[in-house]
């Protein structure tokens, strides 16, 4: 039995639909994440969920148990907020416990769950600290304690490391793994950011507005998107409008105006004259000079428009013979050499026969 599913919920406010007969099931021990623009949809979906929200229609159930019309208190749930929601005038120690001193616990069960909870989360000597007196990564861990020492059956995050710099939130979501890896507690995370999605999910739940688009792996999303919409929005993207057209012994193949043949796998259902986009990511395409990319099933000249370093790589964004702007990654691997073509230089842009994908239109 799944941990928690979903069964064809809607949310309406007044005429605006915010969640759209979406079903979803998760299952126990997954890290499951609610990905998408703002208003899609998503953090309704959670605070149905946590039981902030009541669905108009459809059923949230829990192990099997409908939660529908059960208040929030009384749900084996517990949530994270962005704002981490930590009482200013408790000790570290008095916030972590809180739930447990509400619940009237024991004295000496307060103590050693507290323990526990200190060391799970790496704050073994802060218990006395006030939340002033920690970092914003330490806050975090200070809430995440919290949510965990009444060992909830679902733990659910809203955008808990968006008020974190680069650097910290990307410590925080290593320690957001180890730590779902140890405690074994189903999460549901709910963010607009992808790379923070992919890094962290065992499954993603693309959303957009009040459906879910497509539910996968970070890698089958990112890889396969199914659609127009999860193509675009997961990632950097290139997307050249093509048409599929009939070649020699009956094999189908892309063709792009004003550029030619492009050799990719079709999807199954294609037939001939259908119309769509060739969408293929930034680091599938090479650039670089003739017998470099002759190779290649797919190559084409074109332009160098714009360069973007980025330390690590620098961003091509090359015009192709029919206008199309196509972005190529090149990694910067020798020390100081940031500037490989220069804007305006003609090159080579290729890519493997089976690289990218055909969307429909």
């Amino acid at each position: 039995m799944a941990r928690l599913e979903l069964r064809n919920i809607t949310r309406r406010f007044g005429d605006f639909v915010a969640v759209d007969d979406v079903s979803l099931t998760i299952e126990s021990g997954e890290f499951f994440t609610l990905l998408g623009p703002s208003g899609c949809g998503k953090t309704t979906i959670l605070r149905m969920i946590a039981g902030f929200e009541f669905p108009d229609a459809g059923q949230i159930l829990l192990d099997g148990i409908d939660l529908v019309g059960t208040p929030a208190e009384k749900r084996p749930v517990h949530t994270v907020f962005q704002s981490y929601a930590l009482f200013p005038h408790l000790t570290v120690g008095e916030n972590i416990s809180f739930p447990l001193r509400m619940a009237r616990h024991a004295a000496a069960d307060i103590r050693q769950r507290l323990k526990e909870a200190l060391e799970q989360v790496r704050l073994g000597g802060k218990a006395g600290k006030y939340p002033h007196e920690l970092s914003g990564g330490e806050q975090q861990r200070v809430a995440l304690a919290r949510a965990l020492i009444n060992r909830p059956r679902l733990l659910l995050l809203d955008e808990s490391l968006a008020a974190l710099d680069a650097k910290l939130r990307e410590e925080m979501q290593v320690e957001l793994i180890n730590l779902q890896r140890e405690v074994g507690i189903t999460f549901v995370f709910v963010t607009h950011a992808q790379v923070e999605a992919l890094a962290l999910s065992h499954r993603i739940a693309v959303m957009n507005q009040g459906k879910v688009e497509q539910v996968d792996e970070p890698a089958r999303l990112y890889g396969f998107p199914r659609n127009r919409f999860v193509a675009d929005f997961i990632g950097q993207i290139t997307m050249i409008p093509a048409q599929v057209e009939e070649s020699a012994h009956g094999h189908r193949r892309l063709v792009v105006d004003g550029l030619g043949e492009i050799v990719t796998p079709l999807p199954q259902g294609v037939v001939i004259g259908d119309k769509g986009v060739f969408a293929i990511r930034p680091e599938q395409v090479r650039i670089g000079v003739q017998a470099e990319l002759a190779e290649l099933k797919n190559h084409f000249t074109g332009e160098v428009h714009s360069l973007l370093y980025q330390g690590d790589v620098s961003v091509y964004r090359v015009r192709l013979p029919n206008g199309t702007m196509i972005e190529a990654l090149l990694p910067n691997s020798a020390p100081g050499r940031a500037e490989l073509f220069k804007v305006g230089a003609e090159i080579k842009v290729g890519w493997r026969h089976d690289a990218g994908v055909f969307l429909h239109e």
